[in-house]
């Protein structure tokens, strides 16, 4: 895998070959908040037609500068399509390559994932990203079908699949109000299973009801509880996002995590129809940009409105945040959490800057 830095710039795009359609409803789920185009939570569903497909790749590597590119398919849940869809996105990106490398790597439930399509990813290379929240008891709080079934027995088969065929996995991890309270365990469980990439995301200011949603200083204290952890005997074993983010800001790197970046505005997303929005967390009619069979998706992603949109994250600070000492490597955090969990930010800069002032000057 030759991009390992997926959110970095110049910039990227999810595609969502079938929008938000997913097989479970979990209860934070962040679309139902959404006023974009949500599914048929029935179970109906549109997938992404060829000619949108197509019109994506080719405008998606004709918009790449670098030598390596990575394509991004996210959901809802994209194993809802057919295998012979990504193999078809394969072709297209062969054809449109232009003598770059492609990578893909794709964010799943992890609940569909057969020994077919794990021998897919296996054969093409693919990086898999499994969405599990911890141990049973914690997953299943809020990751459930819309029969209120859980699901966390079917990810752990999935993830047994993928390590039996060597498919290159990660942990997209959800922090709610079931696993905040549970730091040590949550990090051990992830450790005891193999995982060596897990991304932490709070449940921040905009699930839909509040459902999940953490306290700022609930949300401190977990990360400094789990950085506790990391640090006994997983520095450089283990790649936890927030504290690789942290330290590159230390080091005035550009982090490989849009949230705690300068600006953003630089991870755009695609639905199935092809429309495209600012951030997959601003699907909604105020941050549509166009869509691709209609408008350059070049001239979208550097559009004045995208731009302004990039922009929020410095003229759109608060002056609190704009005093801050740790404005230099929290840059205001993601703008869909308005500042909401900047207490435990706080906490969390304030107890990791002498390992990172330590890591900065080659001291550990």
């Amino acid at each position: 895998m030759k991009t390992i830095l997926p959110f970095a710039r110049p910039f990227y795009m999810m595609a969502k070959p079938v929008g938000a359609a997913c097989n479970l409803a979990c209860g934070y789920c962040y679309y139902l908040a959404s006023n974009g185009p949500l599914p048929d939570r029935s179970g109906g569903r549109l997938t992404m037609s060829d000619e949108v497909l197509e019109c994506f790749v080719r405008q998606y590597l004709e918009c790449q500068t670098n030598e390596a590119v990575l394509f991004t398919w996210h959901g809802g849940e994209p194993l809802l399509v057919s295998q012979s869809f990504f193999e078809k996105a394969m072709r297209l990106q062969q054809r449109y390559a232009a003598g770059r490398h492609v990578d893909n790597c794709l964010q799943t439930n992890g609940t569909l994932l057969s020994d077919e399509w794990c021998r897919f990813f296996s054969d093409t290379g693919w990086l898999i990203g499994v969405s599990i929240d911890g141990p049973e008891h914690l997953h299943d709080a809020y990751r459930t079908n819309r029969q209120g079934e859980p699901s966390w027995q079917r990810v752990m088969e999935g993830i047994a699949r993928l390590e039996r065929h060597g498919v290159m996995w990660n942990a997209l991890a959800t922090v709610s109000k079931a696993t905040v309270s549970h730091p040590v365990e949550v990090y051990r469980f992830f450790r005891s299973i193999g995982c060596r990439y897990v991304q932490f995301t709070p449940v921040g200011a905009n699930p839909a009801s509040g459902v999940g949603r953490v306290e700022a200083a609930e949300w401190g204290r977990f990360l400094c509880n789990v950085f506790d952890e990391w640090q006994k005997e997983d520095v450089g074993e283990v790649y936890v996002n927030i504290f690789e983010a942290t330290l590159a800001n230390y080091m005035g790197v550009t982090p490989g995590m849009c949230a705690m970046s300068t600006l953003c505005g630089h991870v755009g997303t695609v639905e199935w129809n092809g429309d495209v929005y600012s951030c997959d967390h601003f699907v909604n009619p105020q941050h549509r940009l166009g869509n691709i069979m209609r408008h350059s998706l070049y001239e979208m992603m550097h559009s004045e409105q995208q731009q302004a949109f990039a922009q929020q994250k410095t003229i759109g600070l608060p002056s609190e945040c704009k005093a801050c000492r740790w404005l230099f490597t929290c840059h205001g955090e993601c703008p869909r959490n308005h500042q909401y969990l900047c207490e435990g930010y706080r906490t969390y800069f304030e107890y990791v800057a002498p390992f990172m002032e330590q890591m900065m000057n080659n001291e550990l």
